[in-house]
């Protein structure tokens, strides 16, 4: 009888070493990525005011001059924990989300692990993606918006410039970020449900019109006050909804072929009597 180490049962004491040293490893990696986004926060901060110098240049602005202020002596230092903090998450992910899979894996079957790994592997590259369309589009977009606000000032007018404090420029930024990125985990938290049986195609398809109000929903609460980023949300939310739809389709196809093929094999199994 051979001895599975992998899949024997193992003590709660077994359990809690285990998930004590894939905290450990995690938390490790996150700081030491918090220190290296740290040191370079500065460098991060000027990365992350570049759609704003494409937003001024968008407006006819080309000429001035990038100013951010902040008003507290504290701000600014607590904007570069938070940026550390931020990149550090970002720079981490892939060894928490690999602490996270080899405290689970074990306690899956061999077929269920290799399920598993793609949606795995597919959340960060749709979170990056999500993130990309933020910082190359929208963000540009949203402070396009806000600079069409602006009062250049005449004989009878105040002058009503944008100036942006430097923790609300990057509340905006990563509030923008966080809400695409999780947007964009649709289709993997859909499929994931799709193969457990908890939701199927036809469902998700019935209850489109509620998806639709929910997106508008989720849009006014995820992004700032303006129609440019709540509409730029909405929208990538519905077509990932219908992208949604459509893997849920796959994996009903993938389980009605592979039981139908186990029942030919049953089938052929069974031999006639004479």
């Amino acid at each position: 009888m051979s001895d599975n180490s992998e899949d024997r049962p193992m003590p709660l004491v077994e359990h809690l070493i285990e998930l004590r040293n894939r905290l450990m490893w995690a938390v490790g990696g996150f700081m030491i990525a918090f220190l290296i986004c740290f040191y370079f926060a500065k460098q991060l901060f000027n990365l992350l005011v570049l759609p704003f110098t494409w937003a001024v240049h968008w407006a006819g602005l080309g000429d001035r001059k990038i100013e951010l202020i902040y008003t507290a002596p504290q701000e600014f230092f607590f904007t570069q924990i938070k940026i550390a903090m931020f990149g550090g998450l970002v720079l981490a992910f892939p060894m928490i989300a690999a602490q996270v899979y080899k405290f689970v894996a074990p306690g899956l079957y061999k077929n269920e692990r290799m399920a598993f790994l793609p949606f795995l592997i597919a959340s960060p590259i749709l979170f990056l993606i999500g993130a990309g369309l933020v910082y190359f589009f929208f963000t540009p977009m949203v402070m396009l918006f806000f600079l069409s606000m602006e009062q250049t000032g005449g004989s009878a007018e105040a002058t009503i410039q944008l100036l942006p404090k430097v923790s609300e420029y990057l509340g905006l930024v990563m509030t923008l970020i966080f809400a695409f990125g999780l947007v964009f985990q649709l289709p993997v938290v859909t499929t994931l449900m799709a193969r457990v049986g908890l939701v199927s195609s036809t469902g998700l398809a019935e209850k489109r019109k509620y998806a639709i109000v929910a997106a508008f929903v989720a849009a006014a609460v995820l992004t700032p006050p303006d129609p440019v980023s709540q509409i730029g949300l909405a929208l990538p939310t519905i077509l990932l909804y219908e992208i949604a739809i459509y893997c849920a389709r796959l994996v009903e196809r993938q389980r009605g072929d592979a039981q139908a093929e186990s029942e030919e094999e049953a089938a052929s199994d069974v031999t006639p009597d004479s």
